[in-house]
């Protein structure tokens, strides 16, 4: 889930507080302490005491007061649903708002942009990955002097230089505010009176005033009385504890409280709080509906039994993105999960997760060529714990290989389209791996393979990409498969534009859109192609043809509600403008092609549209901010990857670029102004690059003649492209 930035932090991704927070003004007066003085800091203690609230309270505050050690920002990462060692890295990159395409590891990203910064690190819910999360805060902080980190998490993680802060549950006062302020949220009415007060503040007591204990208590009163409550409370703990009174163990008390609801609730709700235990994260009505239904919980009570567990504290409604979505507890969720495997049904359950996420992976493919699509990339990304979780289950078992290997290759369109290609590399390799399957499965191999070359292309990976595309075009060959023939010669294509062999991306490029024809294929990757296509000639000169199959591309585009595709044809129809002296054509279609790059989180496209943006601007005569914007770019090619950033003719308008505005500023003005923008974040980059001519502020230079000569194809770009190692 994406959660909404505090508005009054420069920098960051904290979630706004969804309740207000009751208490702890000690703990939080000595966290902030420690977190001065230390660079790791872990509050430790039992499932449910608060450790979450706390860390997210003194993060909040450590963020407002916008301190020195924190002029980065202050930036969480939720580690509870990543289960995958391999996958650690890249959750915290993702809470950074990283997005690498290159064959770099992860630990590697994460250290170089972390090393120059200042900022606090927080990571919750790391126990079940304890030694892994160990070793990368290791790392991180001897490698990157600057960085702090806040971690919650049930132990410590045992590292030199720790300082641990264990938390105990709030004291009685505390913990009987913390209660009344639940029970007051659900009803305005409710008030702590002479008459309840000694019931209350025996509750508390009981449940050792565990926070997630009182908020399942909050639940049960809105229906019971406090007298009532604690019958009940009083029999589980008889039967847990031998009868056994006085002080109980934190863990047990808040087991206790869990059982205890759990005992209250109706047997089909028990079910339901079991089955639900087999999703990771986030997930909604519909998940659940097919999941969780069956012979003995019927699929039309599953919203009432689900309203149930909500006004039970059990489940949390939430709202994003992608829509209402429901969420457990980690405490919760592995009571249940526990429960799930004690009924036999736990292996049953999850392969009805993976075959749940495995549909909506397919028909997220099929609607991304829609005018859904942004609202298919908004759902793949809050689905992608549960998307991981399916790619798990395909991959544990040896005979379900092609299982992976379909799934992985059916999100193509998110690895390769909002930014994850890192992460579909990692899954499309461990699918691949598998020992071969039966023909039948064949062509989910060949899927996988030829998504594989497309990342790895992307990434710069020549070898990888070409080894698994010829492996895919030989066995298409073989088995007779047309449409993987087709895929697999068009990214050769893709391959051979990114290395700067145009002749050669021209001819098999041509030939891939004339298999798709023949194949009746119409959808992003075939629009793609012909996009690919256009770079090729235009990269040769021939930017009239490029523009023609560009304006086509756009065409179609726009009748079927089309986006990320469309902006790389923008960028080529931009292109195209500015060789010809419209640079307010180049503008006004960049613009476009900005705000949907950065909608989608691609990196390679964003950062081609804003380079050739500022030699838009450098012509319009403003070569302070063509300096700016160019400088704000450039560190975005360290995570495109080194083959696209040593191409002649992609790197062509960053080199017209900077001998433009460095003519006009001189060299030491030139590298003044892209220092600035060099430190610019990426929200804000693109915020500046959307700003017309006449909403910046400052002195605008006088413009020069109009300019003319597009960035290739001409005699300037020549040079460029021959100014290159």
């Amino acid at each position: 889930m994406r959660h909404r930035p505090l508005r009054n932090t420069a920098r960051g991704n904290l979630p706004s507080e969804l309740g207000r927070f009751v208490g702890r003004g000690a703990e939080l007066a000595g966290l902030g302490r420690l977190l001065e003085s230390s660079r790791l800091v872990t509050v430790t203690g039992v499932g449910g005491v608060g450790k979450s609230r706390l860390v997210l309270a003194a993060a909040r505050a450590a963020a407002i007061r916008g301190e020195e050690p924190h002029r980065d920002g202050v930036w969480l990462a939720e580690l509870a649903s990543v289960r995958d060692p391999a996958l650690l890295e890249l959750a915290v990159a993702e809470a950074l708002g990283l997005t690498d395409h290159t064959t770099r590891p992860p630990r590697e990203v994460l250290t170089a942009h972390l090393s120059g910064r200042r900022l606090l690190l927080v990571l919750d819910g790391f126990e079940q990955l304890v030694e892994e999360t160990a070793a990368l805060v290791r790392g991180l902080l001897r490698a990157c002097p600057g960085l702090r980190v806040l971690a919650a998490g049930r132990r410590p993680l045992d590292l030199d230089g720790e300082r641990v802060f264990p938390l105990a549950p709030p004291a009685p006062e505390e913990a009987l505010a913390l209660l009344a302020e639940r029970l007051g949220a659900a009803d305005p009415a409710f008030a702590v009176t002479a008459a309840n007060r000694p019931a209350l503040v025996e509750l508390c007591a009981r449940l050792d005033g565990i926070p997630l204990a009182l908020e399942l208590a909050a639940g049960r009163l809105r229906t019971l009385s406090p007298e009532q409550v604690l019958a009940r409370l009083e029999d589980r703990f008889a039967l847990l504890t031998g009868g056994a009174r006085g002080g109980l163990p934190r863990h047990r008390a808040l087991r206790t409280a869990i059982g205890w609801s759990h005992e209250l609730c109706t047997a089909a709700e028990r079910l339901m709080w079991a089955r639900l235990s087999v999703f990771a994260g986030h997930f909604d009505l519909d998940a659940a509906e097919y999941v969780c239904a069956g012979p003995d919980l019927p699929m039309d009570e599953v919203l009432d039994l689900v309203g149930e567990l909500l006004a039970q504290s059990l489940l949390v409604r939430e709202e994003t993105p992608a829509g209402v979505r429901y969420r457990m507890l980690e405490t919760v969720r592995a009571y249940g999960a526990g429960w799930l495997e004690s009924l036999g049904d736990a292996g049953r359950l999850r392969r009805r997760h993976r075959d749940w996420y495995m549909g909506l992976a397919t028909w997220c493919e099929l609607d991304w060529f829609s005018p859904r699509q942004e609202a298919v990339a908004a759902l793949v990304e809050a689905e992608l714990a549960n998307l991981r979780l399916a790619l798990e289950c395909c991959l544990d078992e040896p005979d379900e290989a092609h299982l992976g290997q379909y799934l992985a290759g059916t999100l193509w369109f998110y690895w390769a389209g909002c930014g994850r290609l890192t992460e579909g590399r990692h899954w499309l390799d461990r699918s691949l791996e598998a020992a071969g399957q039966p023909e039948e499965y064949e062509p989910s191999r060949l899927k996988a393979l030829w998504v594989l070359g497309y990342v790895t292309a992307l990434q710069g990976d020549a070898v990888a990409s070409m080894s698994a595309l010829y492996e895919c075009r030989d066995a298409a060959a073989r088995t007779g498969n047309a449409v993987a023939a087709a895929y697999a010669v068009h990214r050769l294509g893709c391959l051979a534009l990114v290395s700067d062999d145009m002749a050669r991306a021209g001819e098999l490029l041509g030939a891939a859109l004339e298999r798709y024809r023949a194949a009746g294929e119409l959808n992003s990757n075939v629009l793609m192609c012909q996009v690919e296509l256009a770079m090729a000639l235009a990269f040769q000169g021939d930017l009239a043809g490029a523009a023609t199959l560009c304006g086509e591309v756009r065409e179609i585009c726009e009748e079927r509600g089309e986006r990320w595709t469309k902006a790389y044809a923008l960028y080529v129809l931009a292109y195209a403008a500015l060789d010809a002296g419209g640079t307010a054509e180049a503008r006004r279609l960049l613009t476009e092609c900005v705000t949907i790059n950065h909608a989608f989180h691609d990196l390679v496209g964003l950062v081609l549209a804003l380079e050739l943006l500022a030699l838009v601007t450098a012509a319009e005569g403003d070569p302070v901010e063509a300096a700016v914007l160019q400088g704000a770019a450039e560190p975005m090619w360290g995570g495109v990857g080194l083959q696209l950033f040593g191409s002649g003719y992609f790197n062509a308008p960053r080199l017209m670029c900077r001998e433009r505005a460095g003519e006009l500023l001189g060299t030491e003005r030139y590298a003044v102004y892209a220092a600035e923008g060099r430190v610019l974040s990426r929200e804000a980059l693109v915020g500046r690059a959307l700003s017309g001519p006449g909403e910046r502020g400052g002195t605008v230079p006088a413009p020069r003649p109009a300019w003319r000569g597009g960035p290739r194809g001409s005699r300037v770009s020549r040079r460029a492209a021959a100014d290159q190692p």
